[in-house]
C-alpha cells in the first residue's frame, strides 16, 4: 500500500543521537546532551537533501550545541498556555483556534516555537482530541479551526479523517485549515489516496512550511501538485532564519519558487523568542530589507506578509517598511519601491452649499 510506503521511510529516519552522529561526523555525546531538552528526528529523504544541498538546510533540524549555551527566551514565548481552555486547543482569536492533534513531526525544527510540547505524548495527547472538538461544538463564535501539531499529516489517513469528519458535522465551523511540514521533509507522505480524502472536506486549506529554495524538489512539487489538483488552496509560512533565507535574493528566490508550485507565500515571520534558539534571530532590520526587496522587484503574488507573533500573546503583528515620506493636509507623499518620490493630493472636504429647492411642476389637469 502507498500508506505503508510512506511510513516505512519515516521508519529509517535517523532518530537517535548516534544515527545523527554518525551520519554528519558529530561527537555522540553532544548530540545525546542536546537530544535530553529536545528531541531529534530526520528523514531519510530530508538528511540526504542536506548531504547534496549544504549548511542552510543542515541548520535546520541537526541539532547544535548553541541550543543549550543560550539562557534567553521562554519555553512558551506566546504564552500560548495561557489560551488553552483545553489541552488540545488555543483559542487566542475571536473567531478560529489553533487544535493540536499530534506531537510528532517527521523531522524537528530545532528552532520550533512549540519545543516545550512537541515530541512529548503527555503534552500533546490522543485523549485530548475529543475533548477539543467538545471545546470546539460548545463555541458558535468559532468558524475557523488550524489542525496542527506536532504534524497533524503524522496521522494515518482513516484517524485524520476521522477528525475531519467530526469538524465538519459542527455547523457553525466554516473553514479546516492544515498546517504541515511534511511536503518538505516527507513529500512521499503526500499520496493521491490523502489528497483524495481531503478533497472531500471542502473548504479545506494547506499550509505548508518552506524556508529554503533547496527544499523545493522534484519530490516536493509532486506531493504538492497533487494537493493543488484536488482543489486545496496552498500557502506558505516560512521563518526568518539567520544562516538559512536572511538573505534577499535567497528569500526572493523562494518566494518565486512557491509560485512555480502553485503555493501562495503567506507569511514570513520573525523567528519567536523560543529559548535556545537565539542563534537562529536576526534583526528586525533584515527582515524589513528582505521585504524591500520583495515589494516591487518581484511579482506581488510572491510578496507574503512579515509578521512578528508577539510575545506574550499579542497575536501577529504585521512589520511593513515606511513607504509613507510625509503627510499633510493637502497631500501625501510617497515612496516607492525603488525610492522616488510621488505626490498624491488629499481630499479637501467641500464646503457645506446650499441647495436651490426648484418646485415640482404642476400635475397637468386630468381630461
Amino acid at each position: 500500500m502507498e500508506e505503508d510506503s510512506w511510513q516505512r521511510i519515516l521508519k529509517r529516519s535517523l532518530k537517535s543521537p548516534e544515527e545523527i552522529a554518525h551520519f554528519f561526523d558529530l561527537d555522540p555525546e553532544k548530540v545525546k546532551k542536546i537530544a535530553r531538552n529536545f528531541r531529534v528526528q530526520i528523514t531519510p529523504y530530508y538528511a540526504e537533501l542536506i548531504k547534496a544541498k549544504g549548511d542552510a538546510l543542515y541548520r535546520q533540524v541537526v541539532p547544535d550545541p548553541a541550543e543549550l549555551e543560550e539562557a534567553d527566551g521562554a519555553a512558551d514565548p506566546l504564552s500560548e498556555d495561557e489560551d488553552s481552555p483545553v489541552p488540545s486547543i488555543v483559542h487566542r482569536y475571536p473567531d478560529r483556534v489553533l487544535f493540536l492533534v499530534s506531537h510528532l513531526c517527521a523531522s524537528y525544527c530545532r528552532f520550533c516555537t512549540r519545543k516545550r510540547k512537541v515530541g512529548d505524548l503527555s503534552q500533546i495527547h490522543p485523549r485530548h482530541i475529543e475533548d477539543g472538538i467538545d471545546y470546539i461544538r460548545a463555541h458558535s463564535e468559532v468558524r475557523d479551526v488550524i489542525i496542527s501539531g506536532g504534524d497533524p499529516l503524522m496521522l494515518g489517513d482513516r484517524r485524520l479523517e476521522h477528525i475531519l469528519k467530526l469538524l465538519r458535522e459542527i455547523p457553525h465551523v466554516e473553514i479546516l485549515r492544515l498546517g504541515t511540514r511534511m511536503p518538505c521533509y516527507l513529500p512521499q507522505r503526500i499520496t493521491p489516496e490523502l489528497a483524495a480524502m481531503l478533497k472531500k472536506y471542502h473548504p479545506l486549506y494547506v499550509n505548508v512550511h518552506f524556508n529554503h529554495p533547496d527544499e523545493i524538489t522534484e519530490e516536493s512539487a509532486r506531493a504538492l501538485s497533487l494537493l493543488a489538483d484536488a482543489g486545496i488552496p496552498l500557502g506558505n509560512q516560512t521563518v526568518l532564519l539567520k544562516g538559512v533565507n536572511d538573505d534577499p535574493a535567497v528569500m526572493k528566490k523562494l518566494m518565486q519558487k512557491l509560485l512555480t508550485v502553485r503555493v501562495r507565500p503567506y507569511y514570513i515571520y520573525q523567528a519567536d523568542c523560543v529559548k535556545g534558539t537565539a542563534h537562529f534571530r536576526t534583526t528586525v532590520e533584515k527582515g524589513i530589507e528582505i521585504m524591500q526587496a520583495l515589494r516591487g522587484w518581484t511579482s506581488g503574488m510572491a510578496v507574503p506578509y512579515y509578521v512578528i507573533d508577539a510575545p506574550g500573546g499579542g497575536g501577529k503583528i504585521p512589520i511593513v517598511p515606511n513607504y509613507l515620506h510625509s503627510v499633510s493636509d493637502e497631500q501625501l507623499v510617497l515612496r516607492n519601491y525603488a525610492g522616488e518620490l510621488f505626490v498624491y493630493p488629499q481630499v479637501r472636504p467641500k464646503k457645506e452649499r446650499r441647495q436651490r429647492i426648484v418646485p415640482c411642476a404642476a400635475a397637468p389637469p386630468q381630461s
